[in-house]
C-alpha cells in the first residue's frame, strides 16, 4: 500500500510529459489537466484514509534502505497537505478553463501547472532534506515561468524580484544542508531526529537552525523577508495568482512546522521559537497595514497572505499540541479562503474591467448571489462565526492565552479587526456603492459574450471552496480532531522514526 504515495508525484509529471508530446492540442491539455487533478484529489484522499487506518506510510525509492536512499513519507500532516494541494489544483484547473487565454495555453501553461503541483506534492511527501531542496527548485522554476508567461513588463519586473530572493534563499538552504550533513552525517529527517540530540557542537547546530529559519522564512514570506510577494503575486493571470496564494507560502510554513518539531526539537533550538514569536507579530501587523491602504484588489489580497502567515507562525512558535493543531487547521482554512478570494477578484475584474476598487461598483445590484459568495470567504478570513476562520483564530488565540503570550494575543485580535475592515472595504467599493462611471451594469462586454460553459467553470470552484469554508465552520470538531492527531505525531516523532527506519529508535 505504501507505493501509492508515489502517485501524487508521478501523476502530474506523467501528465506534463503527455501534454508536451501533444503540444499542439490545447483541447487535450485542458482535458488532461482536469482529469489529472481530479485523479490526484482522489489519490490524496485514499492516502489520507490509509494513513488514518494503517498508520504512517513510508517508501524507500529504489529499494535503498533509509537513511541511504530517497525516502517518501506520508504521515497525517503531509497527507492533509497533499489533499489540500490536490483540491486547489483541481479547482484551479476548472477556473483556468474559463480565464486563461489561448496564447498562454499554447505556451505550455497546463504542463507548467502540473510540474508546479509535482514540486508541491514532492515537498510535502519527502523524508529527506536534500530532496526537499530539489522539490523547492522544481517549484521555483515552474512558478517563475508561470509568472512571466505572457511577457508583459509588469510580469517580468515582479518575476525578477521573485526569483532573485528565492534563489538567494535556495543558496542558504543548500549551504545549511551541507553544514548539517557534515555535522550529522545524514540528511534523512527521521535519522536526524535521532542523531541531533546526541551531537556535540550545539552552537553550530544553532547556526544551522537559523539558516533554515531564514530559508523557510523567505519561502513563507515572514517579516522582514516578504517583499518579493506583494511585488509579484498581482502580476500573472488570476488563476496563477490564486494557486500561488493558496499553496506556495504554505509549503514554507509546512517546512518550518516539520523542521522545528521533528528535527530541531532539542533545547538548543528553543530560541528559534522565541524569534518566531516576535517575527509573527510583525508579520501580522505589517501585512494587514499593507492591505488596508491598497485599492488594487490583487495587491490587497497579496498583503493579506503575509498577514495570515503571521497567525500560523505564532501558533507554531507556541509549540503546544493545541497550538500546532490550531496552526494546521488555520493553514487549511486559509488555503481554501484565500484561493477563493483570488478567484472572486478575477471574476469581479471580468465583470467590471478594472482591478482598482475606486473605479468599480454596483455589482450587488445586478449579481446579489456573487455578493454572497464573496462574503463567505471574506468573513471567514476575518474570523466571523460560524465560518472556518472563527474556529481557526479561536484555537490559535486560546493557545496563546494558555501559554501567557497576552501581548501577541492582543496583536492577533487587533489584526483581525483590520482584516474585517479591509474585507468590508472590498465589499463596499466593489459591491455596494454605485459604479462611479455611471454605467450601473457590466463593464466588460466581452464577458457578456463568454459562452455559458466558460462562465460555469469559473463559478463552480468558487461555490466548492465557499461550501468548504462553511462546512469547516459548522462541522469543526471532526476536522480539528484530524489536526490534533497530526499535532501529536509532530511533537512525538517516535512513530515517524519507526515508520522510516524501524527499530533504531
Amino acid at each position: 500500500m505504501s507505493k501509492i504515495i508515489m502517485l501524487p508525484i508521478l501523476l502530474p509529471v506523467c501528465t506534463a510529459l503527455i501534454m508536451i508530446f501533444f503540444r499542439r492540442s490545447v483541447a487535450l491539455h485542458r482535458m488532461l489537466n482536469v482529469v489529472a487533478t481530479a485523479s490526484m484529489l482522489g489519490v490524496s484522499l485514499v492516502i489520507l484514509g490509509s494513513v488514518l487506518s494503517e498508520g504512517i506510510l513510508s517508501l524507500q525509492v529504489g529499494g535503498w534502505e533509509a537513511p541511504f536512499g530517497i525516502t517518501l513519507v506520508a504521515d497525517t500532516l503531509s497527507s492533509i497537505m497533499v489533499v489540500a494541494a490536490a483540491l486547489i489544483g483541481f479547482t484551479t484547473a476548472l477556473y483556468s478553463l474559463g480565464t486563461i487565454d489561448e496564447e498562454r495555453e499554447h505556451y505550455f501553461y497546463y504542463p507548467l501547472l502540473q510540474l508546479l503541483l509535482m514540486g508541491i506534492n514532492g515537498a510535502f511527501l519527502t523524508g529527506d532534506i536534500f530532496n526537499l531542496y530539489v522539490w523547492f527548485e522544481v517549484m521555483l522554476i515552474s512558478s517563475f515561468v508561470l509568472l512571466v508567461l505572457g511577457g508583459r513588463p509588469q510580469q517580468l519586473e515582479g518575476a525578477i524580484k521573485y526569483v532573485t530572493l528565492n534563489l538567494l534563499s535556495s543558496s542558504v538552504f543548500l549551504a545549511a544542508s551541507g553544514i548539517l550533513y557534515g555535522t550529522a552525517g545524514t540528511l534523512n529527517m527521521a535519522d536526524l531526529a535521532l542523531r541531533i540530540p546526541l551531537l556535540d557542537h550545539r552552537e553550530l547546530l544553532s547556526v544551522v537552525a537559523v539558516l533554515f529559519m531564514v530559508t523557510f522564512g523567505v519561502k513563507a514570506a515572514i517579516f522582514p523577508l516578504f517583499f518579493w510577494l506583494p511585488a509579484s503575486y498581482h502580476t500573472p493571470p488570476i488563476a496563477v495568482s490564486a494557486i500561488f496564494a493558496g499553496l506556495l507560502t504554505k509549503v514554507g510554513v509546512y517546512a518550518i512546522m516539520r523542521f522545528f518539531t521533528t528535527i530541531f526539537s532539542h533545547d538548543g533550538a528553543s530560541f528559534i521559537h522565541q524569534v518566531l514569536l516576535v517575527l509573527s507579530s510583525f508579520t501580522m501587523v505589517v501585512g494587514v497595514l499593507g492591505a488596508v491602504v491598497q485599492y488594487d484588489m490583487r495587491k490587497l489580497l497579496s498583503f493579506h497572505i503575509i498577514s495570515q502567515i503571521g497567525y500560523m507562525i505564532f501558533a507554531l512558535a507556541v509549540q503546544s499540541p493545541l497550538a500546532i493543531a490550531g496552526a494546521l487547521f488555520y493553514i487549511i482554512h486559509n488555503i481554501v479562503a484565500k484561493t477563493n478570494l483570488f478567484y472572486l477578484s478575477g471574476l469581479i475584474h471580468r465583470l467590471k474591467g478594472s482591478w482598482d476598487l475606486r473605479e468599480i461598483g454596483g455589482i450587488y445590484r445586478f449579481y446579489p448571489m456573487l455578493g454572497l459568495l464573496f462574503l463567505v470567504p471574506a468573513l471567514g478570513l476575518a474570523g466571523i462565526p460560524p465560518l472556518s476562520g472563527f474556529w481557526a483564530k479561536f484555537v490559535v488565540i486560546k493557545a496563546g492565552i494558555d501559554s501567557e503570550h497576552y501581548l501577541l494575543v492582543g496583536v492577533a485580535l487587533g489584526v483581525s479587526m483590520l482584516t474585517l475592515f479591509s474585507m468590508m472595504k472590498i465589499w463596499n467599493e466593489a459591491f455596494w456603492k454605485d459604479d462611479p462611471r455611471g454605467e450601473g451594469g457590466v463593464e466588460d462586454e466581452g464577458y457578456l459574450r463568454t459562452p455559458t460553459m466558460k462562465k460555469a467553470v469559473t463559478i463552480v470552484p468558487i461555490i466548492m471552496l465557499g461550501f468548504l469554508t462553511v462546512m469547516f465552520g459548522l462541522w469543526f470538531e471532526p476536522f480539528f480532531k484530524l489536526a490534533d492527531k497530526a499535532a501529536y505525531e509532530l511533537l512525538d516523532a517516535r512513530n515517524y522514526i519507526n515508520a522510516v527506519i524501524g527499530g533504531r529508535s
